[in-house]
């Protein structure tokens, strides 16, 4: 199970991964800084204290007993203070510390004085030195409790330290994943529908093998695509030439059952033939140069066009509106789907809106929506997908009557791809019987 908070994108991941072995290493190090430095505090501490202590306890011992109160608290420091107090009955420290101070301490005093270090239970007090001056007198040197304060300006550097090097990770990781995308761009523009694009060869040596390895294979696929295309087309050209001479046989036969037999059967063939080069002719949409058009203009001659031929073909709505397109490529669409409606539900409606533009769309992705229905049997919705493949003939859900080649809808999604748009089939959306050709064309096809 992939956690939530983890990123779905390699940039994403490795960044990720190296802000956190970037954060873990900041802070291990700012941790053993203080503890060393806290170590090292401690250290000094105790040898400032028993130095301290010596020439406080030897100023005390000059001083008369009148006036000893009044300087001890001039003798106290940040962390200790010396108070005129009886001793504790308390067992001395065992702690490491308490033996380090009870030692330097008492290695600074005159020969005969002796110090205790017990932990007098206090709060705010780590520890307790338990003296005597000359006289007899009780000292206690009570130590609080040693506090290492770190200066912002540390922490602010080690935050724009640690911000530096992500910033720097993020450069290198997006540096190196963005021939990853780019590679990624070019697998998706591949196509028989628009002409290859190699990619440079540069960058770090791996980056260019792979780039060289995509240009040869991008190079040999767009062959293929060509030659399928040159065969499909040339065969179909090929079989003109001996239809026509058996169409023109059939016309010397006496008996007329016969010819007419004939004559139907080399009809659907010359069909095939010709849905046969439109099909190979798609592929070079992409090569007839753009223009300004009127999309409501070209709905209305293709609408007139289809009513003076006696067929009934009517525009609903078209909302005004231009675009830069190929209008042949267009034109061959359209009527690809109104022969469509027409051969398999016997009519077709046409409808031209306008998207309306989201706030985060620019003109470019704001698409206009061009349907074309009819009111036929219409598709089932397991073989919508299929239906614009290539030679597939769904006779189960249309009229057996008909007939077809299986190439209409195939041309026209090849040519919705050579316009940079989408064709969906579907059902009406208006709830009634038949189907419905949705064609997505954007503000301006791809150059």
């Amino acid at each position: 199970m992939t956690l939530r908070w983890w990123p779905r994108s390699l940039f994403g991941r490795i960044l990720l991964v190296l802000a956190l072995g970037l954060a873990l290493a900041h802070a291990l190090t700012f941790v053993l800084a203080i503890t060393e430095r806290g170590m090292t505090m401690r250290r000094a501490m105790v040898s400032y204290l028993a130095s301290d202590v010596a020439s406080s306890l030897a100023m005390l011992d000059r001083l008369p007993a009148a006036e000893r109160a009044q300087w001890v608290d001039r003798l106290a420091r940040r962390n200790y203070r010396f108070t005129l107090t009886a001793p504790l009955d308390a067992p001395e420290d065992p702690s490491a510390m308490a033996r380090l101070i009870a030692g330097a301490v008492g290695a600074t005093l005159p020969p005969g004085r002796s110090v205790r270090v017990i932990d007098p239970r206090m709060p705010g007090t780590e520890l307790r030195l338990q003296l005597q001056l000359a006289d007899g007198t009780p000292l206690a040197v009570d130590m609080a409790e040693p506090r290492l304060q770190v200066s912002p300006w540390v922490l602010g550097a080690l935050a724009l330290q640690l911000a530096l090097l992500v910033g720097l990770c993020a450069w290198a990781v997006r540096a190196a994943t963005r021939p990853l995308r780019t590679l990624a761009d070019a697998a998706d523009a591949l196509g028989a529908d628009r002409p290859a694009v190699p990619l440079a060869e540069d960058g770090p040596r791996e980056v260019q093998r792979a780039a060289q390895a995509f240009n040869r294979m991008q190079q040999r696929i767009q062959a293929h695509l060509e030659e399928r295309m040159r065969i499909l087309a040339a065969v179909s050209h090929d079989l003109q030439t001996p239809i026509t001479r058996l169409r023109l046989r059939a016309d010397l036969l006496d008996d007329t059952a016969l010819q007419g037999k004939l004559h139907a059967d080399l009809a659907e063939m010359q069909s095939l033939v010709e849905e046969g080069i439109a099909y190979a002719r798609s592929s070079q949409a992409v090569q007839e140069p753009l223009q300004r058009v009127d999309l409501r203009a070209l709905l209305q001659s293709i609408a007139f066009d289809y009513a003076d031929a006696g067929l009934p073909v009517t525009l609903l709505h078209a909302d005004p509106g231009t675009c830069d397109t190929r209008p042949q490529a267009l034109r061959r669409l359209v009527c690809n789907l109104v022969d469509n409606a027409i051969k398999f539900a016997g009519a077709a409606e046409l409808s031209l809106e306008a998207c309306e533009q989201e706030q985060d769309q620019t003109p470019a992705q704001c698409p206009w929506l061009l349907r074309v229905l009819d009111r036929g049997p219409g598709i089932a919705q397991a073989d919508l997908a299929a239906v614009l493949q290539p030679y597939v003939r769904l006779e189960d859900s249309r009229n057996r009557g008909t007939g077809g080649t299986g190439l209409g809808l195939a041309i026209a999604s090849e040519l919705a791809k050579a316009l940079g748009g989408r064709l969906v089939l579907g059902p009406r959306a208006d709830g009634a019987q038949g189907l419905q050709a949705r064609l997505e064309l954007p503000e301006a096809s791809p150059a």
